[in-house]
């Protein structure tokens, strides 16, 4: 490994170089590699069988799927979500079939980032897996639970992968023998927050400049902000928007503040951010405070006016405002409420009298026949009128709560029901 900056021939990217070459040589994940642990188990059986893997970036998914190949003396076929189709599965379908008649080598089909593919993509791997033809391989950042369409995932075991600890990254940045110090090792894996790959794509990065010697200040110097993580599709970052959501619910400024400002702070688009902002205002605020949908939005609207860097400070105000507002997800509930009983129930056809009646035909087929105005009435509210289809009864899904301005909705709705 010492000689593998000493060089100026052409070589590999540090990722490829180092990659393992057996089992023994993976850095982390002893929980599914170590001895007696189910991926060990599977490779030591010699029968392969289809997987999920499921972990962060860096943390080793496209390492073992080679490694089974190796293990398995199989073929090893690369697909990625990302750049493949249907036509590209086929291809590889072929391919596998073209192997298997030739050589009698099963393939080993790993689809990076398997999330990417619609259901339809999904469910094109089925007959072949069914058939035995290939072992499939899928690697995703996201949980299988929702990303993964269920006929596959009934198919695949799912393995969960770990982010590679301090001490697995140091392991790893010891076998890159680059000259580091301990400063400098300590700023480097907390760049890579686990990421084997970040971890190397910076030690790379850093070796380039053709530096000796390397410190904490140089790797600050020349790596500055630009390898920091967020991992904008993956679990990482749903964790962080719910870290987020929650601190708001939780009626928490600075807790809300400090999730907002290290999704920023990774790289978070600040219109997404934005807009979860507006989605928190309605959906645990709602009418407690109406005006902090309105503070939302206009917090969105500012960061489209100033952009970076003033426009965040509109959307830390939203935050701490949410965070501060009263709270209520009535509408939220009752919304939802509404929705499940819609979905379930019959189409019943709307009253006589709530109809429009824009044509003398209508009229005198009865169509708003009995409709009153209400503003010609005391209150403008038409007590006793019902807006309900014929036979379904009131369901009383919205409940206001006693909180900020819903306490004054509460009192008016029950004071108008009581005119009925």
């Amino acid at each position: 490994m010492n000689d593998l900056f000493a060089t100026a021939q052409p070589r590999a990217p540090l990722a490829d170089a180092l990659r393992p070459k057996s089992l023994d040589e993976v850095v982390g994940q002893q929980h599914l590699i170590g001895p007696g642990k189910p991926l060990r188990l599977a490779f030591e059986s010699k029968k392969p069988h289809s997987m999920i893997l499921w972990g962060p970036p860096g943390s080793g998914k496209t390492t073992i799927a080679r490694l089974m190949a190796k293990a398995f003396d199989a073929e090893f076929m690369a697909l990625s979500a990302v750049f493949s189709g249907v036509k590209d599965i086929r291809e590889a379908v072929q391919s596998a079939e073209a192997e298997l008649a030739r050589s009698g080598r099963h393939t080993i089909l790993f689809v990076d980032e398997v999330h990417r593919f619609n259901k339809a993509q999904q469910d094109a791997f089925l007959p072949y897996v069914e058939r035995g033809l290939i072992t499939f391989v899928g690697a995703t950042t996201e949980n299988p639970s929702f990303e993964v369409n269920s006929a596959l995932l009934s198919r695949a075991t799912v393995y969960v992968l770990e982010p590679l600890s301090p001490h697995d990254l140091e392991s790893l940045l010891d076998r890159t023998a680059a000259p580091v110090d301990q400063g400098a090792k300590d700023r480097l894996i907390g760049f890579a927050d686990g990421d084997a790959r970040r971890l190397l794509n910076a030690v790379e990065i850093l070796m380039n400049t053709g530096a000796t010697s390397i410190d904490a200040a140089f790797v600050e110097q020349t790596l500055a902000k630009n390898l920091r993580r967020f991992d904008k599709g993956g679990e990482q970052f749903y964790d962080q928007i719910s870290a987020l959501h929650k601190s708001v619910r939780g009626s928490d400024p600075d807790a809300a503040l400090y999730w907002m400002v290290r999704m920023l702070d990774g790289g978070a688009d600040p219109r997404y951010v934005g807009r979860r902002v507006v989605r928190m205002a309605v959906e645990d605020i709602g009418l407690a405070d109406p005006r902090a949908l309105r503070i939302a939005l206009d917090a969105c609207e500012t960061y489209e006016r100033l952009g970076s860097p003033e426009g965040e400070l509109a959307l830390a105000e939203a935050v701490i405002y949410l965070a501060a507002a009263a709270k209520s997800n009535a509408v939220y509930e009752a919304y939802n409420a509404a929705q499940d009983f819609v979905s379930r129930d019959g189409t019943r056809p709307v009253p006589m009298h709530l109809r429009n009646a824009p044509t003398r035909l209508m009229k005198d087929l009865g169509y708003g026949k009995g409709y009153r105005y209400a503003h010609d009435e005391e209150g403008a509210y038409s007590a006793g009128q019902r807006y309900f289809p014929e036979g379904m009864a009131e369901p009383g899904w919205y409940q206001p709560t006693e909180r900020g301005l819903e306490a004054k909705i509460r009192e008016k709705l029950a004071e108008l029901r009581s005119k009925k």
